[in-house]
């Protein structure tokens, strides 16, 4: 219960307050930042590193504001170092991230890429999440629907999803219902705040 007496809903996990904000939000919309034993703040995307951790909204305007205004050396109650390109820094990371998610989707049979597998797996409803590169042919994208009750990814380039696929460039990819699914959407969310 909270101290007005209602009932908190945490339905999705662990809560955490963003040092920038103030808000207390899940921790799939926030970064997590700890600081190594020289001082120096480390961005911890896969939330592992041992340490306090300090919390921030998942966009670039709230990793710029904390370092602009120097929240991360008053959270932290020290003196800190922070690296250049810090935003730049957590938005590499979080790519490498969702590019190593998803490859072991398809590793794993839960992802497929090209246009006409993807539009083989919406039209048997076995796709879950619709990618396509953010660079590819508007005419091109069109012809396929996000699934009912699906996601969409579209903000990673067609070099970057080639990555994942072990190919050159990738324009069209669909994501089935398995494990992983649910892990690349909240990553790409992550990834999408520090793009815009």
């Amino acid at each position: 219960m909270t101290r007005g007496g209602t009932n908190k809903d945490h339905g999705d996990g662990p809560e955490r307050k963003c040092i920038v904000t103030g808000e207390v939000q899940p921790v799939g919309g926030l970064v997590r930042f700890v600081v190594s034993p020289d001082g120096l703040i480390v961005p911890d995307v896969f939330e592992k590193l041992p340490g306090r951790g300090i919390w921030v909204s998942a966009n670039r305007d709230a990793i710029e504001a904390a370092v602009k205004k120097k929240l991360f050396a008053r959270a932290a109650k020290t003196q800190v170092t922070l690296p250049d390109g810090l935003a730049d820094l957590v938005e590499d990371q979080l790519l490498r991230r969702v590019t190593d998610l998803l490859a072991l989707a398809r590793k794993s049979g839960d992802a497929v890429a090209g246009y006409e597998k993807v539009k083989d797996w919406l039209s048997k409803d076995v796709a879950e999440v619709l990618i396509q590169s953010s660079d590819g042919s508007e005419r091109g994208k069109s012809k396929l629907s996000t699934p009912y009750m699906g996601k969409f990814i579209g903000w990673l380039t067609s070099n970057e999803l080639g990555l994942a696929f072990g190919r050159e460039t990738v324009i069209h990819a669909a994501l089935g219902t398995g494990g992983l699914s649910k892990r690349v959407v909240e990553e790409a969310a992550r990834l999408k705040g520090l793009r815009v």
